[in-house]
């Protein structure tokens, strides 16, 4: 139905920046949340970023806010994540996903998106 493809991963220095884009073919929802997740080795996905086009909100995980920005383009089917002052800590592959759902007050929650990306490693060194 939907197909999600990441890219911009790769090796980056702490204290460097990283840009991820993700962009949705097939049956899209173009107003519908998207945003992206992460897991790193022997850890749960958690909860990064999503954007929702309804009210055009945009929300983080507290483990990253202030440093990395979601953002979309005027189709609305493609969103970026910009990555600024990188830890090592945020090692890890990152999904981006989407809702078929038009509104959720759980955004946060790994089980209220119904797509995901095949993923996109980023590496930070110390």
């Amino acid at each position: 139905q939907v197909q999600l493809v990441e890219s911009g991963g790769g090796l980056v220095q702490a204290g460097g920046s990283l840009r991820l884009s993700c962009a949705a073919s097939g049956r899209t929802f173009s107003r519908n949340p998207m945003g992206w997740f992460r897991q790193a080795p022997g850890k749960e996905r958690e909860f990064v970023a999503v954007i929702k086009w309804s009210g055009l909100g945009t929300y983080y995980g507290d483990s990253v806010k202030g440093r990395f920005t979601i953002s979309g383009d005027n189709a609305k089917n493609t969103v970026t994540l910009q990555m600024n002052s990188l830890k090592p800590e945020d090692t890890a592959i990152y999904y981006c996903v989407a809702s078929s759902k038009f509104y959720s007050s759980v955004y946060y929650s790994r089980n209220e998106y119904d797509y995901w990306g095949q993923g996109t490693q980023v590496t930070v060194s110390s």
